[in-house]
């Protein structure tokens, strides 16, 4: 289906192409004619219609709960998308924006990961500045093409730079050029087709830690007007209405699949989730959960020498349970360990009293997660399912805290130099 969407994309732009030839219009020409007549906003409102096969499709469950959340969903992609690409829109003077946050999720997002990201042209020259905060590490990443593009189906990373590979001043002063060309001391690959500058921040607790203060900017002069121009306007449009379709649809897809594999966690195709905008250097188990009110999941492994791990629970459309409020997920810093360095999550619907415990929030079924982040090998997560009474034997077992765990004191990444 994805495929399928993308063709007709293309097939779409094609003759849209020829129609103007043979008119005489010029894409400028065209986009205000489609202004002024609604055209433009027609075809947003029907891209936005469409993207509702997306949460009625694929088999998707009929229940109130779901479908009210799919919708939401929608709604939220929509925001999304039209705070990224009609406000954020203008590659001469790019803002990074929170597109995935609290409100916004998609793809069974990471909670411990501060999401950033703004809409550049890879035929332009940028610079990121700013100050790091005191989370262990980020990944600027550059991608080409975005969610609006077919459909999701291909956005390969062109250029990838973490803190610990960076030059990194006094108080965690950063400058990173962004360029075809090697330049600079930190320098993050572009190419002609580059789109979407990424920023993904990590937390290690969310509780204790501050993020970076960052900025970007366009190193050429910008010949972009002031006034906002219809074909901008139009594209901007576009690319909010195919950023609701395109995602909507990928990841119904994915939650089809992943049903396929319920209560499990298989890894996943490491190159599929290189093309969808995945970290490379992350290890991604994605899968689906069903629990019945009297039964809980128990999720075991021991963690290897790595950067971090989690495990997070989403619902049916992939997007993260509400970690404002409940914990809906753990990780290598939150997380008590077993006196062998191993690791016992429990997901169940009342609370146990029992550490590691992950609150569906109402939901009997949805999406999981498990990650490593750069480790040094990818022990297989496994996963049971018990009689919720069978949780009174992990009682009395002795457990050490996060804390005597890691002795974690937040700091500014050192990276390669520091001052």
């Amino acid at each position: 289906m994805r495929k399928i969407l993308a063709f007709i994309l293309k097939i779409q732009k094609q003759s849209a192409a020829r129609k103007l030839r043979r008119r005489g219009l010029s894409p400028e020409e065209a986009a205000s004619e489609n202004i002024i007549s609604g055209k433009s906003w027609d075809d947003f409102c029907n891209l936005l219609k469409d993207a509702g096969g997306s949460i009625l499709g694929f088999d998707s469950p009929m229940d109130s709960l779901t479908r009210s959340e799919g919708f939401r969903y929608l709604s939220r992609l929509t925001r999304a998308g039209l705070e990224n690409f009609v406000e954020g829109g203008n590659t001469g003077a790019p803002v990074l924006r929170r597109l995935v946050h609290e409100t916004v999720k998609m793809g069974n997002d990471n909670p411990d990961f501060y999401y950033q990201s703004a809409v550049i042209d890879g035929r332009r020259r940028y610079r990121i500045i700013g100050n790091l905060g005191t989370t262990p590490f980020l990944i600027f990443s550059t991608q080409e093409g975005d969610y609006s593009d077919s459909a999701g189906a291909s956005m390969p990373i062109a250029g990838q730079l973490s803190t610990d590979e960076m030059l990194i001043g006094e108080n965690g002063r950063i400058e990173i050029i962004l360029s075809n060309e090697r330049e600079g001391e930190n320098w993050l690959r572009t190419t002609p087709d580059t789109k979407m500058l990424m920023v993904r921040e990590l937390f290690g607790d969310r509780d204790r830690e501050r993020t970076s203060v960052l900025r970007v900017e366009a190193l050429d002069k910008s010949t972009d007007s002031e006034v906002l121009e219809s074909r901008h306007l139009e594209d901007g449009l576009n690319r909010a209405g195919q950023l609701v379709a395109g995602a909507s649809l990928m990841f119904a897809r994915w939650s089809r699949e992943f049903a396929g594999t319920t209560n499990q966690l298989p890894r996943f195709n490491q190159e599929r989730s290189d093309a969808a905008g995945g970290d490379p250097l992350m290890a991604y188990y994605h899968s689906y959960w069903s629990l019945k009110p009297d039964r809980a999941l128990v999720v075991e492994v021991t963690p290897p020498e790595c950067a971090t791990w989690n495990f997070v629970l989403s619902n049916h459309w992939l997007e993260s349970l509400d970690y404002r409020y409940s914990q809906i997920h753990v990780n290598k810093h939150t997380s008590y360990y077993r006196s062998d360095g191993s690791v016992r999550i429990l997901i169940c619907h009342e609370n146990p009293e029992l550490p590691n415990w992950l609150h569906p929030q109402g939901h009997d079924f949805g999406g999981m997660c498990f990650r490593w982040n750069r480790a040094d090998s990818y022990p297989q997560p496994t996963i049971r399912e018990i009689d919720i009474k069978q949780l009174s034997i992990f009682r009395d077992e002795e457990l050490q805290s996060p804390a005597k765990k890691l002795e974690y004191i937040p700091s500014i990444p050192k990276g390669r130099r520091n001052g």
